[in-house]
């Protein structure tokens, strides 16, 4: 049976760099037997702001958070905002609070792909490390290669979305290579 690693990530703009770039991931991890299920942008856009007060679910939150209970990778994917994480990623990830009382909490154990893109370097650096952070308070276990673009200098897509840059492209096949070695047992 294929394992299943889910994509989070995006912007309100639809095929954003942050999207594209996960789903690149996904994509070289279905080249490796994986099965995919992707939160893009609009998805993530449809999720209420996560109110743990108020445990009723919404259809949407209850298929993302059924989706993650049930993956056994993650790739998260965010714009750096000011040097954050974005609210709609954010609140996606707070909403995973709800597998709390779960046999596996959180992320335990999974491998997490991270992805942050960015308008400069710093802000790039500073929203990947903070990424990293959550990730760590989740039990989870960033990739050894994170992946932190800067939109301004870099344009790794062609129109078609497949990337063009050699280096954005080796980084990509480096994380995806990371979460199927890490999780699945898969030899280099």
């Amino acid at each position: 049976m294929a394992r299943h690693i889910v994509g989070i990530g995006g912007t309100f703009r639809p095929r954003s760099s942050s999207e594209m770039l996960v789903r690149a991931v996904l994509a070289a991890c279905e080249v490796q037997g994986a099965r995919t299920t992707m939160f893009d942008g609009p998805a993530l856009a449809a999720l209420p702001h996560f109110n743990p007060e108020h445990p009723d679910r919404t259809a949407e939150q209850a298929a993302f958070v059924a989706s993650v209970r049930d993956a056994d990778a993650l790739v998260i994917g965010s714009p750096g905002y000011h040097g954050g994480v974005s609210g709609l990623v954010k609140n996606a990830i707070d909403l995973l609070e709800d597998t709390r009382p779960d046999a596996r909490v959180y992320f335990d154990g999974m491998p997490v792909g991270l992805i942050v893109s960015a308008a400069g370097w710093q802000a790039g650096g500073v929203t990947l490390a903070a990424l990293r952070g959550i990730v760590h308070a989740m039990r989870g276990w960033p990739t050894p290669a994170g992946i932190a673009i800067n939109s301004i200098e870099q344009k790794p897509f062609a129109a078609d979305g497949t990337i063009t840059d050699a280096g954005v492209a080796a980084q990509v096949a480096l994380q995806a290579q990371h979460i199927m070695q890490f999780h699945l047992g898969i030899a280099a």
